[in-house]
């Protein structure tokens, strides 16, 4: 069974953010879009697209504030919605934020530190079906922590560490469950970038998760723009996608692919200047998928990002969310459908038309 989901995380979505490597530097935050409050709200408005993998991140720096005491009153709540609405968890252990107590991936103990909560996390949330990610793009993880001066040369070698501790403890929670770390795909660099962590877990995953945005051609060099974090410049290239799966599937052939993340931002909720529309984003790149699926590239599902908008490591310019939220402006916080909502929906339930072909 193909399995169509949504994707969010938790700093960048919950609001109230707790004591945290991210907290300690970032400005601007506010509540972003309130999901630690709203999260009934966001969950129906998942359950109504009809998607079966509702993805989330288990905050460490939530649920264990201090050392030794862990609350996980919040996080109970959204899993038990998310089953209760019919779809299953897709739980983040690590979405680039730890508590600042730890002191990071510098502390020796850290390893012992992160496999302690995720320990924890997997006996509380495994099986029904839920579905793992341990670190989300860890060579990006690796990249902010050194922007933020706070790498140790050691990170590399402890991320695989405990990625290896966490898939072992789940699969003895959950022997059927499903476990993997997506990898962003980065265009031209990419056999560069994520050469080691990915060949150094290969046994300790179930499945590639790719998180895909865009890619570089001959025609189409706007992927620059990701280097300063002015994403809504980059021209969408759909069939990237394509090019993503057949050089997971070459590399790993043993294992299933998922599309973890994919979806484009928009200048603050305006209309690209192009015309292009994220109806028409979306159902170029599902073309795409179906086209590598057809030559035989085993996809196990497809995740977009984001249900809402969300704070983007700084910035809440650019939007992602089927849903807008206006953050900066609307203290209410309203969930506005974009023309993707409708077009999520139609695709789950009907597939893309027969003679359908990509706008671009």
């Amino acid at each position: 069974m193909f399995l169509w989901g949504v994707a969010g995380a938790g700093y960048q979505s919950e609001g109230a953010a707790p004591d945290s490597n991210w907290s300690r530097f970032v400005t601007g935050y506010q509540n972003s879009v309130d999901f630690l409050h709203r999260y009934p709200q966001d969950i129906e408005l998942a359950a109504h697209l009809g998607v079966e993998v509702f993805r989330l991140c288990v905050e460490w720096a939530r649920v264990q504030q201090v050392p030794g005491e862990w609350d996980f009153e919040f996080y109970d709540d959204v899993v038990a919605k998310v089953r209760a609405a019919g779809m299953r968890p897709m739980i983040t252990l690590d979405h680039w934020v730890y508590p600042a107590w730890t002191g990071g991936w510098r502390n020796p103990k850290m390893v012992e530190l992160w496999l302690a909560n995720a320990d924890r996390v997997i006996k509380r949330y495994a099986g029904n079906g839920t579905i793992w990610i341990t670190f989300n793009e860890p060579t990006v993880y690796m990249a902010h922590e050194m922007r933020q001066g706070r790498f140790s040369p050691m990170m590399p070698s402890r991320l695989v560490q405990a990625h290896k501790g966490a898939y072992r403890l789940i699969h003895e929670a959950d022997p059927q469950a499903l476990v993997s770390s997506n990898v962003a795909y980065i265009p031209v660099v990419n056999r560069l970038v994520d050469f080691g962590f990915l060949d150094w877990i290969e046994r300790y995953l179930d499945f590639v998760g790719i998180d895909y945005y865009y890619d570089v051609t001959p025609g189409n060099l706007t992927a620059m723009h990701g280097a300063t974090g002015k994403l809504y410049k980059i021209d969408p290239e759909p069939k990237g996608i394509y090019r993503a799966l057949k050089h997971y599937a070459r590399r790993f052939p043993r294992l299933p692919l998922y599309i973890v993340e994919n979806g484009m931002p928009t200048d603050n909720g305006q209309p690209r200047p192009d015309g292009y529309t994220r109806s028409d984003h979306l159902r170029d790149h599902v073309f795409w998928m179906q086209q590598a699926q057809s030559e035989g590239v085993h996809v196990l599902g497809y995740n977009y990002w984001s249900l809402t908008d969300n704070f983007e490591w700084g910035s809440y310019r650019p939007r992602f969310g089927l849903y807008t939220v206006d953050v900066q402006t609307d203290p209410v916080l309203v969930r506005q459908p974009t023309d993707a909502v409708e077009t999520y929906r139609e695709i789950i339930m009907s597939g893309l038309p027969d003679d359908y072909r990509p706008k671009r």
